[in-house]
């Protein structure tokens, strides 16, 4: 029981459900994250962060960089339950489509690019 709470908890937030939802069939480095939900450099971390605890999704480091997808084999089996319940549901929704479109314009661009602007950023 410990294990599916720790899942749900981590999906008991919007703007990770769109992260889950985003990371379907790809990976992502954070700086692409960051643009897509348009939230701070430390907030997304911070849900990566708590994604990543409840082993629903894995990183890796690559230089500078940070770069996530849905966790694997190795993750909880309740994390993959809960992920295709997340792609059934939000299948339709107004925000998760709308992402899908801006992520494909995230996806050309070079993340070092981004990375650089958002912290050149003085938002």
């Amino acid at each position: 029981m410990r294990e599916l709470l720790a899942v749900m908890k981590a999906l008991a937030d919007p703007s990770r459900l769109r992260i889950v939802a985003a990371l379907q069939g790809r990976e992502l480095c954070l700086c692409q994250i960051v643009e897509l939900v348009g939230l701070a450099t430390s907030t997304v971390s911070r849900h990566m962060s708590i994604l990543e605890q409840a082993r629903v999704v894995d990183a890796r480091k690559e230089g500078r960089w940070t770069y996530f997808r849905l966790a694997g084999e190795e993750g909880r089996p309740e994390a993959s339950e809960a992920a295709t319940l997340v792609f059934k549901a939000l299948a339709q929704d107004a925000q998760v489509r709308a992402d899908n479109a801006r992520l494909k314009q995230i996806l050309k661009m070079i993340p070092e690019e981004l990375c650089r602007q958002q912290s050149e950023c003085k938002c």
